[in-house]
C-alpha cells in the first residue's frame, strides 16, 4: 500500500510540474491527445487564440476556428500518424504569422504516440522586417545601378567629344585649346565628384556588401520567408537539396541573387499549373553551383541572350520593372562568377549561379570529400 501511495504521490507532483510549465511559460502552446481533444494550454494561447477552459476536453473540430488556420487538424493528424516532427511557417486570417512546431507525445513503454503538443512563436516582426529589408536592398540596388548606367554614359560621351575636338584644326582658333582645357578640368572634377559621393554612400549605407561565411539554406529560408505571400498566393512548392551549404559571399547579394530567382519561378509560372521549383547546390570546378529550376512558362530561344539586360521583361503583363536578372548577372559579374540558363517554352527553366570559392573553402570542400 506503501509503494502505491508513493507512486500517486510522485505522479500528483509531476502533474503540478506540468501545470507549473503550463501556467507560467509565455509562449503559446497547446496539448492534444490521439482523439484530438484539446486537453491543456497555456495562458498565452488562451489570450492569443482567444480559448476559454470550457473549451478543455472538446473535440479540437469545435474550436479549430479560433486558430484561424485552416489546415492545423490535418497537420495535427498527419504528426499523429507519422510520428515525425513537423515544422512550418503559418499566416492566420488576422494576417499574423507563426512558426509552428507539433511535437508527438509519445508514451515510450508502448512506443505510440498519444497526442501531440504544439508550439506557437510569433514571427509576424521577423515577416515584416525581412520584406522591408528586401525593399531597401532592391531600391539601393536599383538607385546605384541607376547612377552608374546614366552618367557613365554622358560621361563617355562627353570625354569622346574632347577628344575629338583636340583634334579640329587650330588656325583661327586661338582660344580652343583654352576652353578645351577648361572643359577637361570640369569634366575630372565631376568624375572626382561623382567617385566621392559613391564611394561615401557605400560607406555609410547600412547594407554595405561586406563578406561573411554564409550559410545557404539560412539565405534560402529568409528568401522563403519574404516571398511567403507570393509563395501562399501562388501555392508553389519549393523543394531544397542542398549539398554544400557555406559560401563566403557578401549577405545582401546572395539574398538578391536568390530572391530575385525564386520570385522570377513564380511571377513566370504557367497558368495550368501549380509552380514548382527546386533548389540544390554543388561543386563544379571551382565554384559552388547554385541551381534554380521551376516548370514555369519558358523562355523562347530567341530571348535568352536577352533576358540578362536591363528592363528586359519575357512578359510584359507580369509585374516588374524589368532589372532583376539584370543585377543578378552584374553582381555575379563582379564577383567573378557568372549565371547560365537552359529553357524550354511551356516546360521551365533552369538557372545555375556559379560562385567563386576561395582557396581555404576549396581545401575545405576537398578534405570533407575525402573523408566521406
Amino acid at each position: 500500500m506503501q509503494n502505491k501511495n508513493e507512486k500517486i504521490d510522485e505522479l500528483i507532483e509531476l502533474n503540478e510540474e506540468l501545470e507549473n510549465y503550463f501556467q507560467n511559460t509565455i509562449i503559446p502552446q497547446l496539448f492534444v491527445d490521439a482523439q484530438l481533444v484539446l486537453r491543456k494550454f497555456t495562458p498565452s494561447a488562451m489570450k492569443q487564440f482567444k480559448l476559454r477552459q470550457d473549451h478543455i476536453g472538446k473535440h479540437l473540430v469545435e474550436v479549430a476556428d479560433n486558430f484561424r488556420f485552416p489546415t492545423i487538424i490535418d497537420n495535427i493528424q498527419q504528426v499523429i500518424d507519422t510520428g515525425e516532427i513537423l515544422e512550418k511557417e503559418i499566416q492566420t486570417t488576422d494576417m499574423k504569422w507563426f512558426q509552428m512546431n507539433i511535437l508527438p507525445y509519445l508514451i515510450r513503454k508502448e512506443n505510440k504516440s498519444n497526442g501531440v503538443i504544439i508550439t506557437f512563436i510569433d514571427i509576424t516582426t521577423r515577416i515584416k522586417d525581412l520584406k522591408e529589408q528586401e525593399k531597401l536592398i532592391s531600391e539601393h540596388e536599383l538607385l546605384l545601378d541607376t547612377i552608374a548606367h546614366d552618367i557613365k554614359n554622358p560621361l563617355m560621351a562627353l570625354s569622346l567629344t574632347v577628344e575629338l575636338l583636340k583634334k579640329v584644326p587650330e588656325k583661327g582658333k586661338e582660344r580652343i585649346p583654352a576652353l578645351l582645357n577648361n572643359v577637361e578640368n570640369s569634366l575630372n572634377k565631376m568624375k572626382q565628384v561623382i567617385f566621392d559621393l559613391v564611394q561615401s554612400r557605400w560607406h555609410e549605407h547600412p547594407y554595405q556588401a561586406v563578406e561573411e561565411m554564409l550559410d545557404l539554406e539560412n539565405i534560402l529560408e529568409d528568401v522563403r520567408l519574404t516571398l511567403s505571400t507570393q509563395i501562399q498566393a501562388s501555392k508553389a512548392i519549393i523543394r531544397a537539396d542542398i549539398g554544400p551549404s557555406e559560401i563566403t559571399f557578401p549577405r545582401r547579394k546572395l539574398r538578391s541573387i536568390i530572391y530575385n530567382l525564386v520570385n522570377n519561378a513564380i511571377k513566370y509560372g504557367a497558368s495550368h499549373r501549380i509552380p514548382e521549383i527546386h533548389i540544390k547546390s554543388y561543386i563544379e570546378s571551382s565554384f559552388l553551383v547554385i541551381s534554380v529550376s521551376d516548370n514555369g512558362i519558358g523562355i523562347n530561344p530567341e530571348n535568352r541572350d536577352s533576358i540578362f539586360k536591363k528592363h528586359f521583361r519575357v512578359k510584359s503583363s507580369v509585374e516588374g520593372n524589368g532589372v532583376g536578372l539584370y543585377l543578378v548577372n552584374e553582381i555575379l559579374k563582379s564577383a567573378g562568377g557568372k549565371i547560365t540558363v537552359e529553357s524550354e517554352p511551356d516546360k521551365g527553366s533552369v538557372f545555375r549561379v556559379f560562385l567563386p570559392l576561395n582557396e581555404n573553402q576549396e581545401a575545405s570542400i576537398g578534405q570533407e570529400n575525402s573523408e566521406k
